[in-house]
C-alpha cells in the first residue's frame, strides 16, 4: 500500500512537470496557426475554423533568407556535436586510461569549466575571434561552442570509459592494435549511450543560443535561426504570426533528434544506476 501511494505521488509530480514543460511549446505551436486577433484575444484556445490561419508560415517561407538561417543553425549544431564528441571522447580516453603527473589537476581544471559560464569571457572571446579574422563566420560559432561544451563532454564520457572492463583494452593490445584502433574500434562503439546523452545536452543550448550569434555572426547571411527570427520583431510593429511560425518550425529539428536518440539517451542517463 505504501509503495502504491509513493508510486502515485512520483507519477503525479512527473506528470505535472511534463505539463509545465510542454505547455509553452504547445501554446506557441497552437497560436502559430491562428489569426493575429485570436492570438491576443484568446491565446489559450486552440484554433477554430474561423480563427485558423497560415499567414505566419506564409510570411516565414516567403522570405528566402529563413531557409539559409535554418541551414546555418544545422551546420553549427552538427559541427559542434561532431567535434565535441570527437575531441571530448579522445580527451576522456586519455584522462581515464593514461596516468601522468598532472592527470588529477587537469581533470579538476576541466571540471571548473563546467561551473564557470563561458559568457563571462565574451569580451576576450570577441577579441580572439577578431584577431583570427573569423568574425561573422560559422567557424567562430563552432569553435566557441566546442570549447563551451568540452568540459561536460569529457566529464560524462570519462565516467563511462571507467566502466568499460580493462580486459577489452588489454585484449586489443595483445592482438597488436594501436592505441588509436583500440579507441576508435573498441571503446568508441561502447560509448554510444553516453555520446547520445552528450549530443542532446550539446544540441539544445547550441540550437537555442542567441548570445554568441549576436556577438560573433550578427549580420549578413551567417545568422542562425534564433537570430534570424529577430527580423520579425520591430520597434513599433511586430509580426507575431511570423514569429510564432518561425519558432514552431525551429522546434521540429530538436524533436526529430530527440526521437531518434531517445533510447540511447535514456540508456546513457540510467547506466550505472542499477548494478
Amino acid at each position: 500500500m505504501r509503495k502504491s501511494i509513493s508510486s502515485i505521488a512520483v507519477h503525479s509530480v512527473l506528470s505535472l512537470y511534463t505539463v509545465l514543460a510542454l505547455a509553452p511549446i504547445l501554446l506557441v505551436i497552437m497560436n502559430s496557426f491562428k489569426e493575429r486577433k485570436a492570438i491576443f484575444g484568446a491565446p489559450l484556445q486552440p484554433p477554430t475554423f474561423s480563427t485558423f490561419s497560415l499567414v505566419g508560415y506564409a510570411s516565414v517561407f516567403s522570405d528566402g533568407s529563413i531557409l539559409n538561417y535554418y541551414s546555418n543553425s544545422i551546420i553549427v549544431t552538427v559541427g559542434t556535436i561532431f567535434f565535441t564528441l570527437l575531441f571530448g571522447g579522445m580527451a576522456a580516453w586519455a584522462l581515464s586510461e593514461y596516468k601522468f603527473r598532472w592527470n588529477t589537476l587537469l581533470a579538476l581544471y576541466l571540471s571548473i569549466g563546467i561551473m564557470v559560464p563561458i559568457r563571462l569571457g565574451s569580451v576576450a572571446i570577441i577579441q580572439l575571434i577578431s584577431s583570427l579574422n573569423l568574425i561573422n563566420t560559422l567557424t567562430a560559432l563552432i569553435l566557441v561552442y566546442v570549447a563551451q561544451n568540452l568540459p561536460l563532454a569529457i566529464f560524462i564520457l570519462s565516467e563511462f570509459i571507467n566502466q568499460i572492463p580493462k580486459d577489452l583494452r588489454e585484449a586489443g593490445r595483445c592482438d597488436g592494435l594501436s592505441e588509436y584502433n583500440i579507441f576508435f574500434f573498441i571503446i568508441l562503439p561502447l560509448l554510444r549511450p553516453a555520446m547520445a546523452t552528450v549530443a542532446v545536452f550539446v544540441m539544445i543550448p547550441v540550437w537555442n543560443d542567441l548570445w554568441f550569434p549576436l556577438l560573433l555572426a550578427p549580420t549578413g547571411d551567417k545568422q542562425t535561426i534564433t537570430l534570424g527570427v529577430q527580423q520579425f520583431l520591430g520597434q513599433y510593429i511586430t509580426d507575431w504570426n511570423a514569429v510564432l511560425a518561425a519558432l514552431s518550425t525551429a522546434i521540429i529539428p530538436v524533436l526529430i533528434f530527440y526521437v531518434i536518440f531517445s533510447r540511447q539517451l535514456i540508456r546513457g542517463l540510467t547506466s550505472g544506476a542499477v548494478k
